[in-house]
């Protein structure tokens, strides 16, 4: 490292290990359990469900770091309890995506729970990397088990189309808020790159937690259920020409063969494939669902393309030549259409690790640590989202949640233990 790099390391480092507690929070009226929160006035007594998930694994890279013998005993209540807060409300499979103590501004459980988005498919990922962190003892969600099966279930039964890919049931808080392959349009037509690869994951989760309670018979329709969505991937989101994953359009007119007009060469495809450049389609490599081959192509001919989403501070969560392309501060929804994220900047170096890209992931990390470093110094804080090119904050000072786990890339960097997510 350079000597500014390791000066801003330095400051990182400091800074969170000063402020990361600021992330607990105590029960209060609605929520019962100790929770994570993403920081910032913004999100000040909010527990939101990938945000919590995403920032207990920075918690743990804190623990590996951290001097304090007493820091893991410390955290436990506050990450099981995310999950437990978040169970507690399940109704008939239906979890919401985030909680309030007083029930402000909360999304009330829809009369058709299947017409609404829910809290996203992390939940059983979430419970996998605390199962593995304690050495595999799951006796903690024993109880509640059945609740987590009757969340993923909602999904498997009511988000799936027909070709084996999954969609939202709307464009509302689908975490990449206002990516366009599914914002602004119509209910359940968006089989998303994005909620694809979490379903792939969370499946693999619930089946590892299934082994963990002695559910062995039980974990193998979970992996039948994860091989078939990455199966479903690989047929409808790689795009040969493009060399990238990408969202489908399941939004097609029914097959009618008594139309006379179609009859004679009806559709033989099942969805067609939205060739915008979303970041998401990095996630196919943090998922592991990637060849490869197909994995040296993403990295070729996307990742390293300074005309698309290759930026001074990260990755672009939109490519730069989309005519979508647009970095202006929004808080509702937030703004995915291109600024950078400390999210995407993580999730797409676990990627470039996974597949042996090194160098590349090397190279993500120290942008990273810039990007943060300078904000801090500058500031005092970090902030919830950039511009590329210059690594200016656009909105949201104090946000820390998902931003914390550069300390993962920075312990990566230095061959240290790194907390993984599942």
């Amino acid at each position: 490292m350079s000597v500014r790099t390791e000066n801003r390391v330095k400051t990182i480092r400091e800074y969170i290990l000063s402020n990361y507690k600021g992330t607990f929070r105590e029960p209060e009226e609605r929520i019962k359990y100790p929770y994570i929160v993403p920081g910032s006035d913004a999100y000040s007594k909010t527990l939101w469900d990938w945000d919590s998930w995403l920032t207990n694994i920075a918690l743990r890279q804190i623990v590996l770091s951290d001097d304090n013998p007493n820091a893991e005993d410390e955290i436990i209540p506050y990450e099981r309890g995310c999950v437990l807060n978040f169970l507690s409300r399940c109704d008939g499979g239906w979890i919401p995506i985030f909680m309030t103590p007083d029930g402000q501004y909360e999304i009330p459980k829809p009369d058709d729970i299947f017409s609404e988005n829910m809290h996203k498919p992390v939940l059983a990922q979430h419970v996998a990397f605390l199962v593995k962190c304690s050495g595999g003892d799951a006796e903690w969600i024993r109880e509640k088990f059945g609740v987590l099966q009757a969340f993923v279930n909602v999904y498997r039964n009511h988000y799936k189309h027909s070709c084996g890919l999954y969609f939202w049931q709307t464009d509302f808080a689908i975490g990449v808020d206002n990516d366009p392959c599914t914002f602004y349009r119509p209910p359940k037509s968006s089989g998303s790159i994005f909620l694809n690869c979490l379903m792939y994951k969370e499946y693999q989760a619930m089946a590892y937690i299934c082994d963990c309670l002695n559910l062995n018979e039980l974990s193998t329709y979970y992996r039948k259920d994860a091989d078939s969505v990455k199966n479903a991937i690989l047929e409808h989101c790689w795009d040969e020409r493009d060399g990238f994953f990408y969202s489908v359009d399941l939004n097609l007119l029914p097959i009618d063969h008594t139309n006379w007009l179609h009859s004679g060469c009806p559709r033989d495809w099942d969805c067609l494939i939205q060739r915008i450049g979303v970041w998401s389609g990095f996630l196919a490599l943090w998922a592991e669902i990637a060849t490869q081959e197909q994995a040296q192509r993403v990295v070729e001919e996307n990742y390293r393309n300074t005309k698309t989403f290759n930026a001074p501070f990260g990755v672009r969560t939109l490519s730069k030549l989309e005519k979508m392309y647009n970095v202006r501060g929004s808080g509702n929804p937030s703004n995915w259409l291109g600024p950078i994220w400390g999210i995407s900047n993580y999730l797409t170096f676990r990627g470039l690790v996974k597949y042996g890209f090194h160098d590349d992931a090397a190279e993500l990390a120290r942008k990273t640590i810039e990007l943060f470093g300078r904000d801090i110094e500058r500031f005092g804080a970090m902030h919830e989202y950039y511009q590329p090119d210059n690594g200016e904050p656009v909105i949201n000072r104090g946000f820390q949640n998902w931003n914390l786990l550069v300390l993962n890339m920075i312990d990566w960097l230095d061959g240290k233990p790194v907390a993984a997510e599942f």
